[in-house]
């Protein structure tokens, strides 16, 4: 973060942290197309630098199962898109992208599997979607299944920081979550597009921070 955008979340929020205590049991940590289509080599939409978040993500839902909360796996699907989001794969991809993500994201391809390195539980909760936000109506069941288990905070993790990560932290913060990005548990196509993505989410809709200190800030 910014000297510039530091002064500016200080003067909005004041000097005490927006998350000095993180009920763990109210929590949940939510990770976004961690998939083989955006993770492993050689992928269309493939994102280098998430593999090497793979550690970080595993670490805070190790701690946060701990601890009380829950992990949620947000995993993108082609099924429905061309029908929910049509004008999106019909304007803004050119046909061969359309077809190669329908293809490597249909439910039963590899691209569609969870990043094989991720430690995910039978237990954890897991929600497919279709747009980039996770909580945008029509896109997926997730707020439905946050609600159920009680859930008034989010950690945000996965892939794009910039695209699918951030739309999703926003809406969550919009349906009055209180929301963090993990800035060591996100990455983007680009260093920059990674810092500018935090940066604004942290002057407009949430918190940012490492994994390290959302651990230590855990509570039961």
């Amino acid at each position: 973060m910014s000297d510039a955008v530091r002064e500016r979340v200080l003067r909005r929020q004041g000097t005490i942290p927006a998350h000095q205590s993180i009920n763990a049991q109210r929590t949940a940590l939510v990770v976004v197309d961690m998939q083989n289509y955006f993770c492993a080599p050689g992928y269309p939409a493939e994102v280098a630098a998430s593999r090497a978040t793979v550690p970080a993500i595993n670490r805070m839902a190790s701690a946060l199962r701990q601890a009380g909360g829950c992990v949620a796996w947000i995993q993108t699907t082609a099924r429905g898109a061309t029908e929910r989001w049509a004008r999106h794969h019909q304007y803004m991809l050119e046909p061969g992208r359309v077809q190669a993500r329908l293809i490597k994201l249909a439910e039963d391809s590899e691209g569609f599997k969870l990043f094989p390195e991720l430690e995910a539980q039978p237990a954890d909760v897991y929600a497919r979607k279709i747009m980039y936000s996770a909580f945008i109506q029509g896109s997926s069941d997730l707020h439905q299944q946050l609600q159920q288990r009680g859930i008034e905070s989010l950690l945000v993790a996965g892939t794009a920081t910039n695209v699918c990560c951030e739309s999703t932290a926003r809406d969550a913060m919009m349906l009055d979550y209180r929301v963090v990005m993990l800035s060591d548990a996100n990455s983007a196509f680009t260093p920059d597009e990674h810092a500018t993505s935090l940066d604004n989410f942290a002057l407009f809709f949430g918190d940012v921070m490492t994994v390290d200190e959302a651990v230590g800030r855990l509570s039961r």
